[in-house]
């Protein structure tokens, strides 16, 4: 059965899907995204989502392609649509059609909007949450602005291949000798008793799947430390992991070839991604 697809208004077969080529998000990157999971059929963090998505549009100067409230009723069809259990509904914004210049369009040029679903069946369980994955360091070459979540994802991709070249699933990239994030995730290290991973700022993506999950580990009682890290540390650290709207928390067991702990998924990982799981499902919409 093919996939529905909604562009610009229309609910479509994918075959049938089309956007222009003077779509700005072709010719220039000049867009934003957004990605939600989707459990037992419900949205997990949607209001988390919704509200990045307009902070992105808002940084970017550009216009809604629709309030929260019809944003969601789209994902809602969407899921229904494509008959979603678990999986992945993704939302990408541009700055609509105009002829190749780099200054922006008219204001009123209408934005360009594209919703599509994934199915992950067994999304929530994940082999490589029992197993631990391994991650490479590698340097972060992105541009300055990565709290957008712009379609600008090439550097993402060559470090995702990067990895994969060396045998590795993920890569952890490296600014000015300190971590910044994963390729397309939040990265944390755990010392001790204390969750160590980096604050916000213009560096890092802020993370839906991170805020909530550093707000359920405060509630647990554990202690969270907000501030960049160093390769060396993590080397050092009793465990680590990764946060992701697409994977929730999954452990990292080793790093650049290294075991990290005991090479095995740790305690605190382990348990936030129960206790993360447990409340997305109770307060899924």
């Amino acid at each position: 059965m093919t996939r529905t697809v909604y562009v610009n208004g229309d609910y479509l077969p994918e075959e049938e899907a089309k956007i222009s080529v003077f779509d700005r998000g072709f010719l220039f990157a000049d867009g934003i995204y957004e990605v939600t999971s989707v459990l037992g059929g419900k949205l997990i963090d949607f209001e988390g989502h919704a509200k990045r998505l307009a902070r992105s549009l808002a940084e970017l100067e550009m216009a809604s392609p629709a309030p929260r409230g019809e944003l969601l009723k789209i994902h809602r069809e969407l899921i229904a649509r494509n008959r979603i259990e678990d999986g992945l509904v993704y939302l990408q914004v541009t700055r609509g059609v105009a002829d190749r210049d780099f200054a922006y369009p008219a204001p009123e040029t209408p934005p360009t909007i594209v919703l599509f679903t994934q199915a992950k069946p067994g999304l929530a369980d994940s082999p490589a949450a029992a197993s631990g994955i391994s991650v490479i360091s590698i340097r972060d070459q992105r541009w300055g602005r990565r709290d957008i979540k712009t379609v600008q994802l090439l550097y993402p991709s060559m470090g995702k291949m990067m990895a994969k070249a060396a045998g590795a699933d993920d890569a952890w990239m490296v600014e000015e000798g300190t971590v910044t994030e994963g390729t397309s995730n939040n990265a944390y290290i755990v010392k001790g008793s204390t969750i160590i991973t980096r604050n916000l700022g213009t560096e890092i993506l802020h993370g839906i799947t991170r805020a909530a999950v550093l707000r359920l580990a405060k509630e647990a009682q554990m202690t969270v430390d907000e501030r960049p890290f160093t390769i060396a540390e993590a080397m050092a650290a009793d465990e680590a992991f990764i946060t992701s709207a697409s994977s929730f928390v999954v452990p990292v067991v080793s790093l650049d070839g290294q075991r990290i702990g005991r090479g095995i998924p740790g305690p605190i990982a382990t348990r936030l991604r129960k206790i993360y799981l447990d409340e997305s499902r109770k307060a899924a919409i």
